[in-house]
């Protein structure tokens, strides 16, 4: 299903925007029948394009005040470092991305705290003990005017 036609990229933005609308919403929204939107929206998620669906939840709501993007570098470029890494980042709740990136650091983290405290421990006591990092770098999120993920 690699060919997405208009009518199917139009589907997938509204879902996008809205995951939960009825199946008769999205049709009318995006001029189907509601038996032919839901044999798209359908042959969409058996093809693999949408792969869930998912909350989006208020950061204020959920004990959420402080989200910083990290760099990390790693102090060996091996694969089992790297895997090691992988697995440690993984059992972290503070984390919610974890990406491979290339340049002169190998990872970048989306991690969100309850507030600063809360993410010097993190990079203090579980980041920073890490035998496999070697260089961690900040970024503290002041704002947001743009986030597709919400």
């Amino acid at each position: 299903m690699s060919d997405l036609d208009q009518i199917d990229r139009q589907i997938l933005r509204v879902l996008m925007q809205d995951g939960r609308i009825s199946n008769l919403a999205l049709a009318d929204r995006v001029g189907l029948s509601p038996s032919a939107c839901l044999r798209r929206v359908s042959a969409l998620e058996r093809s693999g394009v949408i792969t869930g669906y998912r909350a989006v939840l208020s950061p204020e709501k959920t004990g959420v005040g402080f989200v910083a993007y990290v760099t990390v570098g790693l102090s060996q470029h091996t694969k089992a470092a790297q895997e090691a890494f992988e697995r440690a980042i993984s059992r972290s709740p503070e984390v919610k991305e974890c990406h491979n990136i290339t340049g002169s650091v190998e990872y970048l983290l989306r991690v969100e705290a309850a507030d600063l405290a809360a993410y010097k421990h993190f990079h203090t006591e579980v980041l920073g003990v890490l035998p496999q990092v070697n260089a961690i770098t900040s970024y503290v999120v002041m704002g947001s005017p743009k986030d597709d993920r919400a």
